[in-house]
């Protein structure tokens, strides 16, 4: 790595070391070491959290995963949005050689080897990512969705020459400036905040000498942060979890109020054959295009089965989806193997991984199933409309 990319800051009695880093550069695990080596700090900072330390230390995090507690309590999304991410990053990685992250866990361990203090500075990805979805527009998040999913399916090549030009802090200014114009809730979040964050808790680590390691893209905000007083309620704020908007507490309510109404009214002032050919309508097209969701997702018949029969119901409760129940049945007449559950990370690198492994299988089930389900209300409205 160039010495631009080591930064030496001095705060009251504190001699800070400030290091950028690319999360899948051979040079920048070889550089960390070398600096806390040399340096012998009392503190090592890096940019984790708890549950991303935990998961660069374990490999095999998977194995422990309760799939149905995970589908029950309503955090499929989440996971699915983890996997993606990592599997984004483990793709990069594969062409350098180097574990995404692993210049982080090199710090940790470093520090570990010295006696040094180990701070985990950066927010919980969790209140990550709900502030990030909370605090975006539907528009937004589509967008964002899109933008996920594209990732998952490049190619590009990167080395580490095009590493060593992504740290360099005009090239990221110029990306930060287009994600600030396309999408500024999410860049001042994933960004904005945690330089913040993490600039609080370097600045506030104790002992005299330490050495900070973050990426590169978190650099120029993090120096200039690191000058100024933050206060705690600063802190409280950008850790808090947003409340859902009372608009999406109601939005999910307002479809299953009009398509009872006009099964009401066309039940009392319209064509009684009108409303048995509507209710006909509604049970395929909801059933048919969940069920298709649960085929394309290579489900067991009986969770297509399941798709089918539960997609008309739950498309009037919004308390249940249909993916909750298509995924519970897939996990149990399908449920994923312990090889699954340690191959996870390696096999969503590639297209045919999310159908070949049988855990992102029921996360595809659960997903399609329920897109099925929306699609097929819509659907449906073509005949609804005609009950009265």
């Amino acid at each position: 790595m160039e010495q631009s990319d080591i930064h030496r800051i001095a705060i009251a009695d504190k001699d800070i070391i400030l290091i950028g880093t690319a999360h899948i550069s051979r040079e920048s695990v070889e550089t960390v070491s070398r600096v806390i080596r040399e340096e012998q700090p009392e503190t090592v900072c890096v940019e984790l959290d708890a549950q991303r330390l935990q998961a660069l230390k374990n490999s095999n995090q998977w194995e422990s995963l309760n799939l149905r507690e995970v589908i029950k309590r309503g955090q499929v999304p989440y996971l699915m949005t983890n996997l993606a991410l990592a599997a984004f990053q483990k793709r990069m990685g594969l062409q350098t050689g180097i574990r995404p992250g692993a210049e982080l866990a090199a710090a940790a361990e470093a520090a570990e080897g010295l006696g040094a203090r180990v701070e985990l500075v950066d927010r919980n990805i969790r209140t990550t990512l709900l502030r990030v979805w909370r605090k975006t527009s539907l528009w937004k998040k589509a967008q964002l969705m899109g933008s996920l999913v594209a990732s998952l399916f490049e190619s590009h090549k990167v080395s580490e020459e095009e590493l060593a030009r992504l740290r360099q802090t005009d090239t990221l200014s110029a990306m930060l400036e287009e994600m600030s114009r396309m999408l500024p809730s999410v860049k001042t979040i994933l960004v904005d905040e945690r330089d913040t964050y993490m600039a609080y808790h370097i600045r506030n680590a104790p002992g005299q000498k330490i050495v900070a390691v973050v990426g590169a893209a978190h650099v120029p905000g993090i120096l200039q942060l690191l000058e100024r007083d933050i206060s705690e309620e600063t802190i409280r704020e950008i850790s808090r979890v947003p409340p859902k908007p009372v608009i999406s507490k109601i939005l999910p309510w307002i479809i299953p109020a009009v398509v009872v109404s006009l099964f009401v009214l066309g039940f009392f002032l319209g064509n009684r054959d009108q409303m048995a050919g509507a209710a006909t309508a509604w049970v395929l097209a909801n059933g048919g295009l969940s069920a298709l969701g649960a085929l394309i997702a290579l489900g067991h018949p009986l969770t297509i089965i399941s798709a089918f029969c539960a997609a008309p119901v739950t498309s009037l409760n919004p308390t249940i989806g249909a993916g909750f129940v298509t995924g519970l049945v897939q996990v149990m007449v399908a449920p994923p193997t312990v090889r699954d559950m340690e191959r996870v990370g390696d096999d969503l690198v590639s297209w045919r991984g999310w159908w070949s492994n049988r855990l992102a299988r029921v996360l595809l089930v659960f997903f399609l199933s329920s897109l099925g389900s929306t699609a097929g209300t819509f659907v449906a409205f073509r005949w609804l409309k005609d009950l009265i």
